[in-house]
């Protein structure tokens, strides 16, 4: 389906459902309204399913056998959790429970979504007359579409709503939700048509959904890729497994702490695709000193960036490529050993680029990041023999204002850092490449070295040309000097008005 064909249906359904929202807190309300779309995404599914058997019903086909359902890799919806039975009830003060039942049978008969679902609409807390008035505004998404038209919608309003409710959670929601575009920017590097993708910081699971958006947009089969992630917040989780699931994307999403309790030890990804939480100063270090992942150094207890990069590098096939989110400061600190193992990681030729991005992109800060891609092994018959070499990408200029703290990358933006990438990585059809000042510079192993390891695009790409505009300096003095005093005595002049309206009111000298 097109992009744009239900242009406007997230935002102004978003806007129904916060005017519902009363004096809730968007981390409690984003379980109530998500909860509720995935349920209406998996009866959608099993309506548009039961259908179709109801009309082979001659040919021996049967409605209400689970199996039916189970061998075409739909949810098996028992008739108390059917979307049109909550409808019915919608207006009933015992709709909570209703909610709630419903749920419990889903899970109950879909091993796969044990511990997953929320439970506590009957909760007294909760305004029964305004969740009856969600689900008749839930009921509208799809609108009556076919199951494949209305997973499409279903999905794209469950990120939709996603991304809002990290906007209205700030900081906090950060955690669980990572802007679109800096996941297309990481997925259109890396550009993972096959293999093992691993996130070992999923969140609500959105690196999974991009990479399977651009194996479709580019003819792929999403069954390409095989998915893999950790997630340690539970609530998080379980937002994850619903995210996936409602794109019937299959993939082993386990919960608990990666650093102390890595669920896939034994994994060797081809791609690693990951925002780690920015300076984590509460990972418990302390206890790992000894951990078979710190090849490059022992990262300190106070800051877990070492901690991540490291654990990506260990969990990369041979010809594995990583790309993740840091803070900038990933790039030159030198404290508690940081700049050591930097230093270490630059030496073993893993860094294969650097994107230095602009601030006010992300929910959960202000500050601007950066992206590090990793490569295993720069010569691996894969792409061009790029031992020795790093790109350096220097992006702080790009996006675009989308409100007063939001800032976001354009299309084409996204697809110069990319193509720029690509290019130099060799790809095929990629073009030539070619540094540009201020933009992108090939740097060497030993440009790096007299930069201290220090891996900032800015120390590289150097300043962008300016373009001559003909004005002889000079002449260009005298102008600006000319305006700099005719601004110094308009400003006089508004000085002089301000302090007699102050006299006036009594509170002049």
């Amino acid at each position: 389906m097109a992009n744009g064909t239900y242009l406007g249906i997230e935002s102004r359904l978003w806007a129904a459902a916060d005017a519902l929202r009363n004096n809730m807190d968007a981390a409690e309300y984003k379980h109530v309204v998500l909860g509720l779309i995935f349920l209406k995404y998996i009866s959608d599914a099993f309506e548009a399913k039961h259908l179709e058997l109801e009309a082979q019903r001659a040919q021996g086909a049967d409605p209400e056998d689970p199996d039916e359902y189970r061998a075409v890799s739909i949810f098996w919806v028992p008739k108390e959790a059917r979307w049109s039975h909550l409808k019915a009830n919608a207006p009933q003060p015992t709709i909570g429970k209703l909610v709630d039942d419903a749920m419990s049978a889903i899970e109950r008969d879909n091993p796969s979504l044990k511990g997953v679902l929320p439970k506590d609409y009957a909760r007294p807390g909760l305004d029964k007359q305004r969740l009856g008035q969600l689900i008749n505004l839930v009921s509208d998404i799809g609108l009556g579409s076919p199951a494949d038209r209305a997973k499409d919608i279903l999905g794209r309003v469950y990120e939709y709503f996603l991304a809002q409710f990290a906007s209205a959670e700030g900081k906090k929601g950060g955690q669980f939700y990572t802007p679109s575009r800096v996941v297309r920017v990481l997925v259109e590097v890396l550009a993972p048509y096959k293999g093992r993708v691993y996130d070992p910081c999923c969140g609500s699971g959105g690196m999974f959904v991009s990479s399977e958006k651009f194996i479709e947009a580019h003819s792929g089969r999403i069954g390409d890729i095989s998915i893999y992630g950790q997630e340690s917040n539970y609530t998080t989780w379980r937002l994850a497994k619903m995210n996936l699931a409602i794109r019937g994307i299959d993939a082993q999403i386990a919960h608990g702490d990666t650093f102390h309790n890595d669920r896939h030890p034994d994994l060797k990804a081809d791609y690693v695709l990951a925002n780690p939480p920015f300076n984590d100063s509460d990972w418990r270090g302390e206890l790992l000193k000894e951990d078979k992942r710190w090849v490059y150094g022992v990262p300190p207890a106070g800051n877990a960036n070492f901690a991540w990069v490291q654990h990506f590098i260990h969990h990369l096939a041979p010809t594995g490529l990583a790309g993740f989110v840091l803070a900038n400061g990933s790039m030159s600190s030198n404290q508690s050993g940081e700049g050591e193992i930097r230093k270490n990681i630059i030496e073993a030729d893993l860094v294969d680029c650097m994107v230095a991005l602009p601030g006010q992109l992300f929910y959960s800060t202000q500050i601007p990041v950066c992206l590090w891609f990793i490569a295993r092994n720069k010569k691996n018959g894969r792409f061009r023999n790029r031992r020795g070499e790093t790109l350096f990408i220097d992006a702080r200029k790009m996006g675009m204002l989308v409100d007063r703290v939001h800032r976001e990358l354009a299309d084409k933006e996204i697809a110069k850092i990319a193509g720029t990438y690509h290019a130099w990585r060799g790809d095929k059809g990629a073009g030539d490449y070619a540094d540009l000042r201020g933009f992108c510079k090939a740097a060497t192993l030993d440009d790096m070295r007299k930069h201290g390891h220090v891996l900032a695009p800015g120390r590289y790409v150097g300043a962008e040309e300016v373009e001559d505009d003909g004005e002889p300096f000079d002449e260009k003095m005298k102008r600006l000097t000319a305006t700099l005093r005719e601004q110094q005595q308009e400003a006089a002049k508004l000085d002089a008005a301000i302090a007699a309206n102050l006299k006036e009111l009594g509170y002049g000298r």
